[in-house]
């Protein structure tokens, strides 16, 4: 089955550029980049909920399987996510460690960490319930990066660094997911449009903060559809066998992720100097997963986190499918997005 209805934090989704340079180059040769920063939830989050109070960690098997050394290091998925084939790809390093990790080599901080947190969101009050770390405590987290950077390698080589690293945002999810889907927290204080645009405010204040920091090349995924997710699909205890995406989600998706496209204008204006690309077409129709609907662990509707252990019986072939558990893309999945990012998106970056 090809890949035309489902994930696609770069399919049907955003993305966005935003960089203060000046002249083509090609940035899969790496020279552009000499680090890369994640901020985020599970799609991004390298292992950093290892090291909190959460339910949400995936430090077990099959987490896992099919990283190198076929080990769990708290990565949402059967091996690698984006930030690892994004920085290989441009010869920063071969996978991304959190920022949380406690025996980081000051090598390791001069290329980069993640500091994302599965089951995070902009909104703090997603973070209320599953005990992860929101995207506004990810900023202090960085500017206590950027001064662990200063004091190890000195203020301006800091400052350097921080401008030469490629920035990656992927959040959103999480905040319809469980603050406004199924925990409706928001949903009581918002309508959908009201709460998209709460969101969209959170997002801009980050984007502003980051730049004031001294980040220049941004990257800003948009939702994926998110009425594809196959929790959410079974969430709304549909037939067994009825496991069409939901559309009024996919709607809200494409809505918030209009007015992304709507606000970068605005975004930019604030940035002076900047210079925002923006890119939309459906990039993955004819990538082609058996499996779309289902996850490769366990049943594949409902297991993920402790659900999927160590216990919980896997597919053969995970690359066949879209899914590894019922929430998070498979390793197969999320090396075509990375392909796409850096051969598509990141060669219009621009250098002086």
């Amino acid at each position: 089955m090809a890949l035309t209805t489902l994930f696609v934090i770069l399919l049907q989704s955003t993305i966005v550029i935003i960089s203060t340079r000046g002249s083509p180059t090609s940035a899969a040769t790496g020279s552009n980049f000499t680090s890369i920063l994640i901020f985020g939830d599970s799609t991004v989050d390298t292992g950093n909920n290892n090291f909190i109070g959460t339910v949400f960690k995936a430090n077990h098997l099959p987490y896992g399987q099919d990283f190198p050394g076929h080990i769990p290091t708290g990565r949402f998925s059967n091996g690698k996510l984006i930030p690892d084939f994004v920085a290989s790809v441009l010869g920063i390093k071969q996978t991304v460690p959190p920022f949380l990790d406690p025996n980081l080599s000051n090598d390791e901080l001069r290329t980069g960490v993640s500091f994302a947190s599965a089951g995070s969101g902009y909104d703090e009050n997603t973070t209320v319930v599953t005990g992860a770390i929101p995207v506004p405590k990810q900023l202090e987290h960085f500017k206590s990066y950027i001064a662990n950077l200063g004091r190890i390698f000195g203020n301006n080589e800091a400052q350097n660094i921080i401008e030469k690293s490629l920035v990656i945002i992927s959040a959103g999810t999480n905040d319809f997911g469980f603050n406004y889907y199924l925990l409706p927290m928001r949903k009581k204080q918002y309508n959908v449009g009201g709460f998209q645009d709460f969101l969209l405010k959170a997002l801009q204040d980050l984007v502003q903060e980051l730049y004031k920091q001294g980040c220049r090349k941004i990257v800003i995924a948009g939702l994926p559809p998110m009425g594809c997710v196959p929790v959410l699909i079974t969430e709304r205890l549909k037939p067994p066998f009825n496991r069409a995406c939901l559309e009024d989600e996919n709607t809200n998706v494409r809505s918030y992720n209009q007015k992304l496209m709507n606000l970068l204008p605005q975004l930019q204006a604030t940035l002076p100097g900047a210079k925002i690309v923006k890119e939309t077409e459906e990039w993955f129709v004819g990538v082609g997963f058996t499996e779309t609907t289902k996850g490769c662990c366990g049943t594949g509707i409902v297991e993920a986190s402790f659900l999927c252990n160590s216990g919980t019986p896997v597919c053969e072939e995970p690359s066949e499918f879209l899914f590894w558990d019922s929430i998070h893309p498979s390793e197969t999945a999320y090396k075509a997005l990375s392909d796409f990012l850096v051969n598509r998106i990141l060669r219009q970056f621009t250098l002086k």
